[in-house]
This record gives structure tokens, sequence and C-alpha cells, in this order.
């Protein structure tokens, strides 16, 4: 029987979550829904229905679990919460200061309706999240160092949506090369997250807004940008189309321990992805069939990738999982 999956939102990230579908034959597609009128939303996979958002607060969907794919400033912490006592859900907050306070929301929520729900789902927070744990268990002396991009951000592109004023917004996160070497080399440096990386946004305006006070918003955004150098650019459509309609992204997660006095280890674990939206969805469809599989065994409440074990995100059987894989 297929994993009936319910996706919230059909921006970049809810398209990247139904290509993630078609790719898992244990699951099929139940529904999109939509806040915009759903007449509108044109999806890829044949004989799925599009639904409004008001059909998901009656509680009676036909779905196993919700992938929610909003925004982390302000849909996700509405959202998830909502309807954690409802369906079981899955999303990808990314608001690291906010964690904790997601968390706790979700958990009372969806215990409440005897649910399970994974929050900040993804490659970071997510894939990048394991491997700073499990590097930091292995070598517990030693320090680990997180590099993003170059790439397109979509929480932090969204953030920048939000803004009065901001028609259309892509935000480039580049780690400084300088730092990239040192921590590659082993040589443990001290950096501050200014040191580590700056931000360049690529903002569409709309006509007559005040692109000083947009700039302004931008650079002293708490969580998002205030502790960076930042740079903004104001550009047309047809350039922002021209030039930055993909949306590629990656990084790394660099960990330099010592084993004994002078005996060094560095583990890196990297991604270079063509399709951030794409990749940050295959991650949380596979996370979702955890979703499903806690579920049914009765581990209600919030949990993140910390509390999943690998085998419970995987198609195959224990059997085969060892047998191929261990």
């Amino acid at each position: 029987m297929s994993i009936k999956i319910g996706i919230l939102g059909y921006g970049n990230l809810g398209k990247g979550v139904e290509a993630a579908i078609k790719k898992n034959s244990d699951m099929c597609l139940k529904a999109v829904y939509t806040r915009r009128a759903p007449e509108t939303v044109k999806i890829k996979t044949e004989g799925v229905e599009v639904k409004t958002i008001s059909e998901l607060e009656k509680g009676n969907e036909d779905i196993d679990v919700l992938i929610i794919c909003g925004g982390s400033a302000t849909d996700l912490p509405e959202m998830t919460p909502k309807f954690a006592s409802l369906y079981n859900v899955i999303d990808s907050f990314d608001t690291h200061a906010r964690v904790p306070e997601h968390f706790k929301n979700v958990d009372d929520a969806a215990r409440k309706g005897n649910k399970t729900g994974i929050i900040s789902c993804g490659w970071d927070p997510g894939m990048f999240s394991l491997n700073r744990l499990y590097a930091s268990a292995v070598l517990p002396d030693g320090k680990d160092y997180t590099f993003w991009g170059r790439g397109v951000s979509q929480g932090h592109s969204d953030a920048v949506r939000r803004i009065d004023g901001v028609k259309d917004c892509r935000q480039y996160t580049i780690p400084v090369p300088e730092a990239l070497e040192s921590v590659r080399n082993g040589e443990n440096p001290v950096l501050t997250t200014r040191q580590k990386h700056t931000r360049e946004c690529f903002v569409v305006a709309e006509e007559g807004a005040d692109k000083a006070r947009i700039e302004n918003e931008i650079k002293t955004m708490p969580n998002y940008f205030a502790d960076y150098d930042t740079v903004v650019h104001f550009i047309s459509e047809e350039e922002m189309k021209r030039d930055h309609s993909t949306l590629p992204h990656g990084g790394s997660v660099i960990y330099s321990g010592e084993t004994s006095d002078g005996v060094n280890h560095v583990i890196e674990y990297s991604l270079k992805l063509d399709s951030n939206p794409e990749f940050t969805g295959s991650v949380i469809v596979a996370f979702a069939r955890a979703v499903y599989r806690l579920n049914c065994e009765g581990q209600f409440g919030a949990k993140t990738v910390f509390d999943i074990a690998p085998a419970y995100i995987s198609p195959l059987s224990g059997e085969e999982i060892r047998s191929h894989l261990l």
C-alpha cells in the first residue's frame, strides 16, 4: 500500500516534493492544497486534485502525511502547529534560533491529536545537522564548521520577498574562501559568523518603492542578515529571469578533531546541488516515510532528524539494508 502524501503549498519546494514522490514507488501524491484559487494551480501529476487550504482545515482529508511547503519567516510557525493536531506533518523550518520554540508548539499540537511530526527537515537543517552530530560524537575533542553555498537560499530569499515593496529576490550565500581553506587545512580557526560567509541579494523592487528603506530592512533583519556582510543589488525583472532563474546550492560540514596529542582528523560532508528545492524535497519525502512508520507504531509528538533511526527513512527492508549497505 502506498503512503498517501498531501502537499500544502505549490511553490518551488512543493514542486520539488512532487518530483521526489515520483521517484518513490511506495508513495503517491493524494492532493495539493493551496491558498490560491485551485483552478490557477497547474501541477505535473495527472489525476491529482488541487484543493483549497480550507479543505485541510476540516481535518478529514485522506492523507497519511502532510508535507508543509511554506516559508520559515511567517508560514511554518503558524501552519505546522495548526495542522499537526489533524494530520501527520513534516516541514523544513530553518530559522535556527527559533527551533526550540517551534518544536514545542508542534509537539504540543501533535500529541493532542495522536499525530507525529518532523520539523526542520532538509539538508540544513537536516542532513548537515546529522553530520555535525555524528562527527562530534566520534571526535569529542574537536570543532565543527558549516559553510553554505555559493547558492540560492530559499528561506532567506523568501524573507526578503516579505518586505514591503519587494517584488522578487534571490539571495546567494557565499563562503569566504580564506576561511574555508583554513578549516580544510585543519588549522581550527576561530571564526565569527561574518568571517565565514557573505550574503548577496538581487532584488526586484515594486515601482516607486523606497529602495534605501528596503536595503536597510534587509541588512538589519535579525536571524537572517544582521550578522553578515550583505550586498544588495536592485535589478529589473528581465535581469532576474535572465540571470537568476535557477536555484543551485550546496555546501560543506567540516569537522576537525584530535584523538590524541598531535593526531588530527578532518571529516567533511559536501553537497553540490543543481536544484536546492528538488534536493530538499527529496530529503523531506524520505523522512515523510519515517513520519508514517512512527505514527503507525504509536510514537506521537514532534521529532527532528536526530530522533529518526536511518532504517526508518529507507524503502528497503532491514534484511536488504544489512545485505547491501552495511
